[in-house]
């Protein structure tokens, strides 16, 4: 329900869209479901699997905070919760709404309101009391396009950045938040709704001053979109370390870092200098790092320049080989500075006449 009516208000810009349904069973106790044949999946939460059709169905359930952080909670699911109390327990009013089997509207704390007026509100002060909230308003944010967040939200926004609770996040959670942000239709919204409420004090200090106009949105791949941070080697490199980021998206943010501008200036490069950026992206054995780079670059025009002209001639260097007397000759290192020569006499060659 929630994902048609936001895709009616936004239309294409959304990231959401209908999709599969999830169940919410009142009334009910987890072993009548189990009777009926039910599969429970996880330990924490009670939530069932369908027998047929696979859907998911969570018992109506509340929580009750006991600890710190998003996991200090206390699950209780009984046939004696409403679904006024399951919905109550939720983040914001616009994921507060069910849709009942007569396909009538449930909606007690105004989500269909606040999705005409695009605004993201929170259901109740309990809000508080779950830290990773934050980060789901501001990735809420970015992935819907036009919607702002409300004053009385923004209040409690700042409240919980103050109170040092953010710090007890797990990395993996926060990096969860953090990579849907960079897939959403306006990435840059994250870091604003995070900077407006000293949100990125704690996970992403080295973004708090980072310039967002224009940034990576003609490229929308999450991986894509880290790499072109605008932010130094070691700030990349510090932010990686402490999301826990995979190894694929700080190389490919590194790589952009250092052979981006390199790879602008084409075919006006220096054969050496291409030559070594060459080795150390291991394009003569794999191609992949160096493809990655290119389709960074902003101007497609030149991505597809490269295409037609550094990779071939990348191939072509990867068969050069030393003539067999000259070979015959040599050994380690003089080969090796040998063979990087010939490959760089070649470059250069091919170089003056593009």
């Amino acid at each position: 329900m929630r994902d048609r009516l936001i895709a009616e208000r936004v239309g294409r810009d959304a990231e959401f869209a209908p999709g599969d349904r999830d169940w919410v069973v009142v009334g009910a106790a987890a072993n009548q479901l189990l009777e009926l044949g039910f599969a429970q999946i996880g330990k924490d939460f009670p939530v069932f699997l369908h027998p047929e059709t696979k859907e998911e169905y969570a018992l109506a359930r509340t929580e009750r905070k006991h600890g710190s952080g998003h996991t200090g909670f206390a699950v209780v699911a009984s046939p004696d919760v409403t679904l006024s109390e399951d919905l109550g327990r939720r983040d914001l009013t616009i994921n507060a709404m069910a849709q009942g089997a007569d396909g009538q509207l449930i909606d007690p704390y105004g989500g269909e309101a606040d999705i005409a007026a695009g605004c993201l509100r929170h259901v109740s002060n309990a809000f508080i009391e779950d830290p990773l909230r934050v980060f789901r308003v501001a990735r809420f944010a970015a992935q819907l396009p036009g919607f702002h967040v409300a004053p009385e939200t923004q209040v409690l926004l700042e409240k919980m950045c103050e109170g040092g609770e953010l710090v007890t996040l797990s990395a993996e959670r926060v990096w969860q938040e953090f990579v849907k942000a960079l897939a959403a239709p306006q990435p840059h919204r994250f870091f604003e709704v995070l900077q407006s409420c000293q949100g990125l004090s704690d996970w992403l200090p080295e973004c708090q001053a980072m310039p967002l106009s224009q940034w990576a949105l003609h490229r929308p791949e999450p991986r894509e979109r880290y790499a072109l941070l605008p932010l130094s080697a070691d700030d990349i490199q510090a932010l990686a370390a402490r999301l826990l980021a995979p190894k694929a998206y700080l190389q490919a943010a590194l790589d952009r870092i250092a052979y981006l501008s390199l790879l602008s200036d084409w075919p006006r490069v220096d054969a050496g200098t291409l030559f070594r950026a060459l080795e150390q992206l291991k394009a003569l054995h794999d191609a992949q790092r160096l493809i990655r780079i290119m389709q960074l670059m902003e101007s497609s025009a030149l991505r597809q320049r490269l295409e037609r002209e550094l990779l071939p001639l990348v191939a072509e260097l990867k068969t050069l080989a030393l003539p067999k007397d000259t070979a015959a000759t040599l050994k380690g290192a003089a080969f090796g500075e040998a063979l990087t020569q010939l490959r760089v006499q070649r470059l250069a060659e091919r170089l003056a006449v593009l």
